[in-house]
């Protein structure tokens, strides 16, 4: 149901948490609890725990399980969360914590990085593929993305791998604990962030195409235009997206800025 897989390795879960980070002075929101194992730990740690969980059947248990705890169980799409709300609420930022079932790991990143201002960390467990493209570099098969807008936000670290036998019942592949720390500001300055990653899709859209190729069939744009743009951003029209850096992503979406 909802794509679960409880995670019940007490040494893995005590890594996660340690990996986090987490102190008295912390809030932490954990998305999908599930049975509660790691919610234990950060109920320890922390100094008060907000859990969000789909699963009704699952927030009764939960419920019942921390009626005397730190810890605030809420039963919403993490989705549709306002984490804004959150912060408000609680007057400071916030360590996110989770083992996040693999079917949305995604959008759920894309989602907390839309509210990265209320967010300290996030400590992240991720399927390993996943978790090798938000850490990957340029010139890399797993770089992509993912990776541009993880590493424009965050800094990311791979913490460990973990065995798919530390779950009930174990997932069909690897997974592995990431470490996100939001940056003040983002790594690359640049003129218009939203231009930016639409350049970034656009460049990754078609992998074999050269920039040029892609940019034009993904930004709509003509082809002497976008020669024009790489022209002024100094960058070979003939490379790949794959082989840009998070600078030279910058220039170039500055360049086609003036087109």
């Amino acid at each position: 149901r909802f794509g679960q897989h409880f995670l019940r390795d007490q040494n893995i879960i005590r890594k996660i948490v340690d990996g986090a980070g987490v102190s008295k002075d912390d809030i932490v929101l954990e998305i999908g609890p599930g049975l509660g194992d790691m919610t234990s730990l950060l109920s320890q740690r922390a100094e008060h725990v907000i859990a969000v969980e789909l699963d009704r059947e699952l927030c009764s248990i939960l419920s019942e399980k921390f009626a005397e705890n730190n810890v605030e169980i809420i039963n919403a799409d993490v989705l549709k969360f306002d984490i804004g709300g959150l912060f408000e609420r609680v007057g400071r930022k916030i360590r996110v914590v989770a083992n996040l079932p693999y079917n949305i790991s995604t959008p759920v990143l894309f989602r907390l990085l839309e509210g990265k201002e209320y967010i300290s960390s996030m400590t992240l467990m991720f399927q390993k593929e996943v978790a090798d493209r938000l850490v990957a570099k340029p010139c890399t098969k797993d770089y992509g993305i993912l990776s541009v807008y993880a590493q424009l936000y965050t800094v990311p670290s791979l913490l460990f791998k973990v065995s798919p036998y530390a779950f009930t019942p174990p997932p069909k592949v690897d997974s592995a604990v990431v470490r996100l720390e939001i940056l003040a500001e983002p790594s690359v300055k640049t003129d218009d962030e939203e231009l930016m990653l639409k350049v970034v899709k656009a460049a990754f859209g078609q992998r074999r195409k050269t920039l040029l190729n892609a940019l034009s069939s993904g930004l709509s744009l003509p082809k002497e235009d976008v020669e024009a743009a790489l022209k002024r951003a100094e960058i070979d029209g003939s490379r790949r997206g794959e082989t840009l850096t998070l600078s030279e992503f910058s220039a170039l979406s500055n360049s086609v800025a003036l087109i």
